[in-house]
């Protein structure tokens, strides 16, 4: 469930999907140059339209993807050990990713000098606040369900799809097929759905621009530069420092050697941005060069790919606190400590879904109350210059996957894993 965005081979440039947000991204910026203030209320209420398009769909889509991600694993008590360990390392590894955001956001402060959208014209809302830790763990388990979905009160309705979900998997074949067999079909159902609004992302971020543009001038799109450097490097640490220490330390493997096997897989996802086409490649190469066996890599990949999503949690994390910054917001501790677990828990429910970051963003926000106008502006904008952060984080997500399935392996015993590239002598990081 990385940043999913389907693999375009063959299709003019003009017919790209990112290419056409850019385009729509430079008109707006055209259209609010010379139209000015008169001509955001003519184009305005596309990017109205689309954001509500958005918004209509987190609730389904989240619940049918959650729990059809969670029960695909299936019953039986042989896969306990192996779900344990999987679901772990992929928990253990998002929260990372999302601390990793926290912390350079704040570092950083990409957004505190930011005139985004001219927030001052406007009354910000009052963000909520959990008084204390124990305060924040009841509200994640909500009261009634179908209130929380009402409410759009997001960690009530994770919660309770990942229970759902590990609820399902414990059922006889006899009654978990025909729930695994409605939600997967709910599911599809809703991706084909949010696939068509992505279609309209151009309209919208054009409405969008448009506005901003208009009523601001320039001046908005300064900290944009700094954020996206806050959002690579915090991808970077992940990959190049986060996940080889995982590799080196819970594995006892050596990282040079894990990514030389896996060159050909982060070749396809940074140029696909997309999981789905590069899960075959992966694969294959987790097979092949890092020697995982079959029965582990093909259970620990494909649930990476519908519940690890490292980067998205990242982003998640670092952009919301980035919005609030440019509200000129001051989120406390708690405020800080729901964005984390919020985007913890969206990230599970963000597999195979196009452009997962963009929809996701808006139930982070949600969690903290963090929402109106100026807010879907920034989004807006952030939807413009997002392609290349989208293509690392689809690499991160995928790395992140792969290094999962030796650690695994390895921990089941199977010592061969994480071999020099194939071709080379074999040479093992011994596990005493």
């Amino acid at each position: 469930m990385q940043e999913e965005n389907t693999p375009e081979r063959n299709v003019p440039w003009f017919r790209k999907l990112h290419w056409q947000i850019l385009v729509a991204m430079a008109l707006g910026i055209l259209a609010g140059r010379i139209g000015g203030t008169e001509i955001v209320p003519y184009v305005g209420w596309l990017g109205t339209l689309f954001v509500r398009l958005l918004r209509m769909i987190i609730v389904p889509l989240v619940l049918t993807s959650i729990i059809t991600g969670v029960a695909s694993v299936g019953g039986g008590r042989s896969l306990g050990r192996l779900f344990g360990k999987t679901l772990g390392y992929y928990v253990a590894t998002s929260a990372l990713a999302a601390l990793t955001g926290l912390l350079l956001v704040n570092l950083i402060q990409p957004g505190a000098s930011a005139d985004l959208v001219s927030a001052e014209k406007r009354d910000l809302p009052e963000l909520e606040s959990a008084g204390s830790p124990i305060e924040l763990l009841l509200d994640i388990v909500p009261q009634n369900v179908i209130d929380a979905a009402a409410k759009a009160d997001m960690l009530g309705v994770i919660f309770f799809c990942i229970a759902f979900g590990i609820a399902i998997t414990g059922l006889p074949d006899v009654h978990r097929k025909p729930l695994t067999t409605f939600f997967d079909a709910a599911f599809h159902a809703m991706m084909r759905l949010t696939g068509g609004i992505i279609m309209v992302a151009p309209l919208g971020v054009f409405g969008l621009i448009t506005r901003v543009v208009g009523e601001t001038g320039f001046d908005s799109f300064r900290a944009l530069g700094l954020y996206m450097v806050t959002i690579a490097s915090g991808l970077t640490i992940h990959m190049f420092v986060t996940l080889p220490l995982m590799l080196l330390l819970v594995g006892r493997m050596r990282p040079s050697v894990h990514f030389r096997n896996m060159t050909e897989p982060l070749a396809m996802a940074f140029s696909t941005s997309s999981s789905g086409a590069t899960l075959p490649v992966t694969l294959s190469a987790v097979e092949k060069k890092v020697r995982v066996p079959n029965k582990v890599s093909s259970f620990v990949l494909p649930m990476g790919a519908t519940v690890n999503m490292d980067g998205t949690a990242l982003y998640e994390c670092a952009g919301v606190l980035f919005i609030a910054q440019a509200l000129g917001q001051s989120l406390s501790l708690e405020q800080q400590i729901i964005v984390v677990v919020t985007a913890l828990l969206a990230s599970i429910g963000a597999a195979a879904v196009p452009s997962a970051g963009l929809v996701i963003i808006f139930l982070v926000l949600e969690a903290v109350d963090l929402r109106g106008p100026e807010v879907d502006v920034i989004v807006g904008m952030m939807l413009a210059i997002d392609r290349p952060l989208d293509m690392f984080r689809t690499a991160v997500n995928v790395f992140s996957d792969s290094c999962g399935a030796a650690i695994i392996a390895k921990s089941e015993g199977h010592d061969e894993v994480n071999a020099q590239v194939v071709g080379d002598d074999d040479v093992f990081l011994e596990n005493d």
